[in-house]
């Protein structure tokens, strides 16, 4: 009698090890299955971000590219003589910009920054030669519209920077232009390229409006 009960709980006891091991495997197995697919999830998420941020940022280099606004944006303008200046300004304020002996013709045109510059003649700017314009600072900032600034240049512009307050004169390079930015146009030359793209040098320009 006693051998038999030491063999049931023998069985007994063999048939409890032997599901715990397999509720354990089950778990084990449960808890690797899900691993892959964690895993997989986890490491897709930075590719998925990465490819959301290129697209953000070439969806604002279009939409900047869109709203660009560049010189040639509702100017009127002459191609037929490369000698002249390319925008075309027939009515305006007339200037006169006093290069030593060379005095350079101008004309205004009616935008905000023009007017007030025209408030501030006479006026003497010193101005110096680069590659393709004279510059010089005038010491203080204009008002402007903002639909008046623009990209680049025609050549033959009189314009004003925005962010530092340069006075320039620009008679050449108007096809590489649009790199530059923060300049309103307040008007045009009103003679032959050749009479300014010809100085070098600096000058005491004295800009006064003419009789």
């Amino acid at each position: 009698m006693k051998k038999i009960l030491s063999m049931l709980m023998v069985c007994v006891m063999v048939l409890s090890l032997a599901a715990c091991g397999n509720s354990a495997e089950t778990a084990q197995n449960e808890t690797e299955g899900s691993s892959p697919e964690a895993t997989q999830e986890e490491s897709s998420t930075p590719g998925a971000e990465e490819t959301e941020t290129e697209g953000n940022e070439e969806s604002e280099e279009t939409e900047m590219e869109e709203t660009k606004r560049v010189a040639s944006d509702g100017a009127q303008m002459q191609t037929d003589d490369p000698s002249m200046p390319t925008r075309v300004l027939e009515e305006g304020t007339r200037i006169n910009m006093h290069f030593g002996d060379t005095v350079i013709p101008g004309i205004l045109n009616d935008s905000t920054t023009a007017q007030a510059f025209i408030e501030m003649l006479p006026l003497t700017v010193h101005e110096s030669r680069y590659s393709h314009d004279f510059c010089g600072s005038m010491g203080e900032s204009l008002p402007f519209d903002e639909e008046d600034e623009r990209y680049g240049w025609l050549n033959g512009d009189i314009a004003i920077g925005t962010d530092v307050p340069w006075f320039t004169i620009l008679f050449a390079d108007e096809d590489i232009s649009e790199q530059y930015g923060n300049l309103v146009n307040i008007g045009v030359i009103d003679c032959e390229l050749s009479r300014i793209s010809d100085l070098d040098g600096s000058y005491d320009v004295l800009i006064e409006l003419a009789e």
